[in-house]
């Protein structure tokens, strides 16, 4: 007899939907197994030949952490193309190299963590790199750019699932963990929401990861803006991975829950599906999960909310259709495409300042002089892959012109550090592999440890010379003449081991601290000095080494010595991507560090042709007066100095801009956690002073002319049309800009504001229409009176030009829209976060789990201000619901106060534990409503009753 074939499983059945595939998998899951699945490493049930799985790829430019991948600009350099085909392309190929990395080695992931959509609210914040844009439109642009190169276009089988990061309002990383982002609710809807709802509603997007921080006195983890909004905005299922080791931060260092089980249950039930948390150890967070469904915290049914989204994920990505899924065989890695996609980017990323007097392009036959910290440099930061190409803008240099016409001074200081014996510390000679850090990929590069294999810093009568850089804030790096820099192991010694700084926890950072007739170097990472002994130097917490700096050249006096006799002087400078400004680290301030600063100067002064480059991750505040040229291009990747230099060459017109606005003084910039842009003037769209560079900005060696602007209104969208032409005499590509603003708005509105935009290539004399369809949602803006969105009715300006200020056409339509009225307050109240005007208060949860509430920041006083609120026939008694310890005050149009409601909290109350106070007041008519509220108490809702 023939054994019978054992029927096909539902869930193997291709022909039938992915729900119904996905309702029969569940059912032949234990809960056990279910459980086991919202960990981000996902076992295998080999019982029904489910494989295992992981959530989370890191590919915000490449793909990321797994060894050598083409490696392409940063995300702001992305965001500074301005081309959303092109970084479509980008992310196409990202996917391609994910999946053909993943066919040789199991460890890499298809559900990438990309793209960021955190807007660039704040020039200082740390992952500044990450993002695209300070403008929710370019951003959602961009991203959802980007997301469709890593979807695919197959209508059913997606070669990787996209996840954006960071929900929700996160700009810092100072205090991340801990600190809430008070954002009101015109700024949420408007700014923070925007480029995710645009991104997700494009449909190539998988899911989201929530931020580290709080948002209104509430962790992004347990948000129920998740389920409020994120899921209404698509009817995919859309998988929510928590931020590594956030889940246990809602109780270790927020203290938001008292155990991890009420933890663990509160974000699942929020919407967390994929718990990132311990590494690959899942057994803490199974079992909180099994803890919680065991008090009832939990369901089943709850479990298996979660677990179906991740299973729709991995439905999509082919896994249970292997034989059926088009990019299984995908095999396109460091392709000649590829590479040339590569160098596209980073041309297309450049940005050109300032170009007075035509400095650039250089002629072939020009002399050059290239100097600076990041001249030879191809530097990655913590989101790149291993480099398999690479080209600084020093070797792009000598490529393009001849090395024998360029000449080259790094500008660091040569030193020797003498120790109190009168001996020098020395690098031994070692006869070690030379070695990348990460060349051979990690799942989780933060533990990737220091190299023990060579010799320790010894010391001897002539000692080494020593390349040293301050990179700002008396932050050093030291590099031995190999190219190694001083680091520390976690055995404590000093080596030159490093072929770069890097790391979660930088090793390769120390400050030089007077002490004495000398100095002491203090190792950053580990906070302690460096020693040196019989057996070598190591960092110790006793007997520290008093150093004396013999300087044996400075970085002047090579900048001079090169540049003197070049017809241009070409200054690189910039940062590195792992020291000021980097995940965990805000920058300290705009300004260059003075090291760079002073190679400038000496630059300046031997050679006014002075062009000055920044490869930086973020912008900085720079005197641009004495120089005649300025450039930025992020750090571009594996072909970011081929690209410059072809840029300074003419070989290619630069045509990126700049993706957020370059500020002319760190007093230009609100305090980093201020996420009010409205109420603080934050971003071109409401920044009222002068910028240094201003959003949308960037130069061409072609010029063009803007004419024919036409705007005509329908139901649905404005259509606007104007026509560019190239009048230069080289062929370049144009950013053709479309701004929108409310002529006589009643409420705050934008300066302008970006609805549209389009990068054409234009021939010498070519001449090109372009036509936008505007929806006329982009004029609506958060009715706080209304908790809706609302369009005025009236003049609205269209606006079209190269940037946010260089406007070359304007024209006024009128829009119909719903004509304001007065805040019906017998009849609704007053919710407290729905203010028109604030000053000195915080947003914070009314509840765990839904609501907001206000209370004055710091514990001191705050006031609010609603408009025109309408008392009708006239009140006789306000109410109040309130928490904690202290007074609200009322006025009536910024009056005398009328009325006071105090607030007392009992021993051990809960700012949860709200009450609801009462006061006579009398009022009639529409008058604005101030609050003032003193000491630490909390306000959730204002009541009026006649």
């Amino acid at each position: 007899m023939t054994a019978q074939t054992p029927p096909t499983p539902p869930f193997r059945d291709r022909r039938l939907p992915f729900a119904k595939r996905i309702d029969d998998l569940l059912s032949r899951l234990t809960l056990d197994e279910k459980i086991a699945f919202l960990h981000q490493f996902a076992p295998a049930v080999e019982r029904l030949g489910i494989d295992a799985f992981r959530t989370g790829q890191e590919a915000l430019h490449g793909v990321a952490w797994m060894g050598p991948a083409t490696v392409f600009p940063q995300a702001i350099g992305l965001g500074a193309t301005w081309n959303t085909e092109l970084v479509r392309r980008v992310g196409e190929a990202v996917s391609k190299e994910t999946r053909a990395m993943r066919a040789r080695d199991d460890r890499v992931g298809l559900n990438v963590w990309s793209p960021t959509v955190n807007l660039l609210r704040h020039p200082l914040w740390g992952r500044n790199e990450e993002g695209y844009s300070e403008d929710p439109k370019l951003t959602s642009a961009i991203a959802t750019a980007y997301t469709r190169g890593l979807r695919g276009d197959h209508p059913t089988y997606w070669r990787t699932a996209p996840v954006l990061k960071h929900w929700l309002a996160h700009n810092n990383e100072t205090g991340r963990d801990v600190t809430s982002s008070s954002v009101r609710p015109r700024v949420l809807h408007e700014y923070d929401l925007r480029a995710f709802r645009e991104t997700v509603e494009a449909g190539a997007t998988a899911g989201v990861m929530p931020a580290y921080n709080l948002v209104n006195g509430r962790p992004n983890h347990v948000s129920p803006y998740l389920r409020e909004y994120l899921r209404t905005w698509t009817d995919e299922e859309l998988l929510v991975c928590s931020d590594a080791g956030a889940p246990s931060n809602l109780v270790d260092s927020e203290h938001y829950f008292d155990t991890h089980e009420e933890a663990t249950a509160a974000a699942l039930l929020a919407g967390v599906d994929s718990f990132t948390d311990h590494g690959t150890d899942s057994s803490k967070i199974t079992a909180r999960v099994r803890g919680a469904f065991d008090k009832g915290l939990l369901t089943e049914s709850d479990i298996d909310t979660a677990v179906r989204r991740q299973l729709s994920v991995r439905f999509r990505l082919g896994e249970f259709d292997p034989e059926y899924d088009p990019h299984a065989l995908t095999k396109d890695f460091d392709t000649p495409a590829h590479r040339a996609l590569a160098q596209e980017a980073a041309e297309q990323s450049v940005v050109l300042l300032k170009n007075s007097a035509g400095l650039l392009p250089l002629a072939p036959d020009t002399r050059i002089a290239v100097v600076g910290l990041l001249a030879d440099e191809c530097k990655l930061d913590w989101y790149s892959g291993t480099l398999i190409h690479r080209s600084t803008p020093l070797e792009g240099l000598y490529e393009r012109f001849g090395a024998e016409r360029v000449e080259f001074a790094e500008g660091v200081d040569r030193v020797r550090l003498k120790t109190s014996a009168g001996t020098f510390l020395h690098v031994p000679e070692a006869d070690a592999d030379v070695e990348v850090r990460g060349a051979e990929g990690a799942l989780d590069p933060a533990l990737l440890a220091g190299r023990t294999d060579l010799p320790p810093l010894t010391t001897d009568p002539v000692g080494t010379e020593f390349a040293l850089v301050d990179w700002g804030e008396g932050v050093l790096t030291l590099r031995a003449p190999d190219g190694r820099y001083l680091s520390v192991a976690d055995d404590g010694r000093v080596r030159a081991s490093a072929d770069q700084p890097g790391g979660w926890v930088v090793q390769e950072t120390f400050r030089l601290e007077p002490h004495e007739n000398g100095h002491l170097l203090r190792h950053i990472g580990t906070g302690r000095h460096v020693s040196v002994a019989a057996d070598g130097a190591r960092v110790a917490a006793a007997n520290p080494e008093t150093f004396q700096l013999i300087v044996v050249e400075s970085g002047e006096d090579a900048v001079t010595r090169v540049t003197a006799q070049a017809d241009v002087v070409v200054v690189v400078a910039g940062n590195d991507p792992h020291i000021h400004g980097r995940e965990t680290e805000d920058r300290p301030t705009l300004r260059l560090p003075g090291h760079q600063e002073r190679l400038l100067r000496a630059a300046r002064a031997a050679n006014p042709n002075t062009v000055l480059a920044l490869v930086s991750a973020y912008p900085y505040a720079v005197d641009h007066a004495a120089l005649p040229a300025l450039l930025w291009m992020s750090h571009g990747g594996q072909a970011a100095g081929t690209a410059l230099a072809r840029v300074l060459a003419g070989d290619v017109s630069p045509a990126g801009r700049l993706p957020q606005t370059w500020y002319a003084a760190d007093s230009d910039l609100p305090d980093l956690l201020d996420y009010d842009v409205i109420g603080s003037r934050q971003t071109y769209l409401y920044f009222e002073g002068t910028p240094l560079f201003p959003f949308g900005h960037g130069l061409s060696y072609a010029a063009f002319s803007y004419a024919d602007l036409a705007t005509r209104a329908t139901d649905d969208a404005l259509h606007v049309s104007f026509t560019v032409t190239n009048t230069g005499d080289v062929p370049a590509d144009e950013v053709a800009q479309l701004y929108t603003r409310a002529v006589d708005p009643t409420v705050p509105r934008p300066r302008r504001e970006l609805v549209a935009h389009s990068r054409v290539r234009l021939a010498p004399g070519e001449r090109t229409e372009l036509s936008f369809e505007v929806p006329l949602s982009s004029f609506d803006f958060w009715d706080v009176a209304r908790g809706a969105w609302r369009r005025e009715p009236g003049p609205y300006e269209v606006l079209a030009g190269a940037s946010s200020e260089d406007v070359r056409l304007r024209s006024t339509v009128i829009l119909d829209g719903e004509a304001s009225a007065p805040r019906p307050v017998l009849r609704r109240g007053l919710d407290a976060a729905d203010f028109d005007e604030q000053s000195g208060v915080a947003i914070v949860d009314r509840t765990r789990t839904a609501g907001d509430a206000v209370t004055p920041a710091q514990g001191r006083s705050g006031e609010l201000v609603y408009r025109d609120c309408d008392f009708e026939g006239g009140v006789t008694a306000v109410t109040a619901t309130l928490s904690g310890d202290g007074a609200v005050e009322v006025s009536l149009d910024g009056g005398a106060v009328l009325a006071v409601l105090t607030s007392q909290a009992g021993d051990g109350a809960s700012p949860y534990d709200y009450v609801t106070k009462r006061a006579e007041i009398i009022a009639e008519g529409v008058r604005d409503v101030h609050l003032r509220l003193r000491g630490p108490v909390r306000l959730a809702h204002v009541g009026f009753s006649g």
